[in-house]
């Protein structure tokens, strides 16, 4: 998996999207504005313009009716605002548009059935407000779920980041094992330590800027080093693997290995003093099988090994240990969990289904069918996992 830090997507997942953000909880997909026109366009909801703001939060919402139906969020504060529709009593939310500017409007789109409902504003800098109560009493509402908060994400964020702590013990004697046989002259040996080392690391997640500048240290590409895989500067896993699938010799990958292994020990020895953040731990649980679809499922982080795959399948496992983490949380707001659970399965068998007795398949050897099977089925995943994301992105109750 390779990260390259300007591309990274802001801490919130929204972001990405131009700040135009649309929550359809429980396993349903994230819509982008344009598709929210168009299904307004091809079905004709009605429309509401509701006002965004501490004095007047859901002012406008005056006929209320149950069915499919488009709120135009009006901020009228003088910031930013995000703006959740919930229930008042449970709290759970049916749907958010956050970074509304001052002055702009939003649409949100959602299905309204029986029940209670009320906006909940949330301006910048500024309490929360909610909105009076609005009452249907007919019709079946679209899914909900109830708000993740901080709190709720430090213990799985901890108990992550004691999972991650081991794993870096781990590969630290693993790339200590690469360094000795590369000492001695052992090129063969060095080749068959270079995947375990590679593939432990990979399947600590080190998505999202986890690990810091650490990650280009260890992990990084030539990608816009202006001396390609000759520049000074590239170093880590892939430098030492392309030196060992290219005819390097033993003596000018000394260096590079023994870099290898100070930047794995000074990444063990830091963590302990790091503070993860929970609010990206269910970003990361995206982020990991996204950059693998991105990065090993092109090849552009081949250099030599074949092992791409491999690779993949190491991010599979670090997703799986995320995800297991966030399952206290995701079992009681997302329905599409055992649906989830079952894409993970079936990832997981299409990828070990390219191992055999003499190694995994380089991705060059698969046939057309076999790679739209596994962009099919790791996209398919990919998706997936964005709806763990949304569902686990930290949301202020006050």
């Amino acid at each position: 998996m390779r990260l390259s830090g300007p591309h990274l997507r802001s801490p919130r997942l929204w972001a990405a999207v131009g700040l135009v953000l649309l929550l359809v909880l429980a396993g349903a997909s994230v819509l982008n504005h344009a598709s929210h026109r168009a299904e307004a366009a091809s079905s004709g909801p009605p429309r509401t313009t509701v006002e965004v703001s501490p004095s007047h939060c859901g002012r406008g919402w005056d006929d209320p009716v149950p069915g499919l139906q488009v709120f135009d969020l009006h901020n009228t504060f003088d910031g930013a605002a995000e703006a959740y529709l919930e229930d008042p009593g449970s709290g759970a939310v049916y749907g958010e548009v956050e970074g509304i500017g001052p002055g702009t409007t939003r649409p949100l789109t959602v299905r309204l059935g029986k029940g209670a409902y009320a906006f909940k504003c949330v301006p910048e800098d500024a309490d929360a407000v909610t909105g009076p109560t609005v009452r249907i009493s007919r019709g079946s509402s679209g899914p909900a779920a109830a708000p993740v908060t901080v709190h709720d994400l430090i213990p799985p964020a901890i108990a992550y980041q004691k999972w991650v702590a081991g794993g870096l013990d781990e590969v630290v004697r693993l790339t200590g094992t690469l360094r000795d046989a590369i000492d001695r002259g052992d090129l063969a040996g060095a080749r068959g330590a270079w995947l375990p080392a590679h593939l432990e690391y990979e399947r600590l997640g080190a998505a999202y800027d986890a690990f810091g500048a650490a990650d280009g240290r260890i992990n990084g590409t030539d990608a816009g080093l202006p001396g390609g895989v000759h520049d000074p500067s590239f170093a880590g896993f892939h430098r030492i693997e392309y030196g060992l699938w290219h005819g390097r010799t033993a003596r000018t990958l000394r260096g590079p290995a023994d870099a290898l292994l100070k930047a794995v020990t000074g990444l063990r020895d830091d963590w302990a003093q790091v503070r993860m953040d929970p609010a990206q731990l269910g970003l990361r649980a995206h982020e990991i099988l996204e950059n693998t679809v991105q990065f090993e499922l092109t090849g552009r982080t081949d250099y030599g090994s074949g092992s791409n795959l491999a690779t993949a399948r190491a991010n599979l496992d670090g997703t799986r240990a995320v995800l297991s983490r966030l399952r206290p949380l995701l079992a009681t707001r997302y329905d599409s969990l055992p649906a989830l659970d079952r894409a993970m399965d079936r990832a997981r068998k299409v990828l070990d289904g390219f191992r055999t007795g003499q190694g995994w398949s380089p991705l060059e050897r698969l046939g057309l069918s076999q790679r739209e099977k596994t962009n099919a089925v790791l996209g398919d995943l990919v998706e997936r996992l964005s709806s763990v994301a949304t569902l686990c992105d930290p949301r202020r109750t006050a």
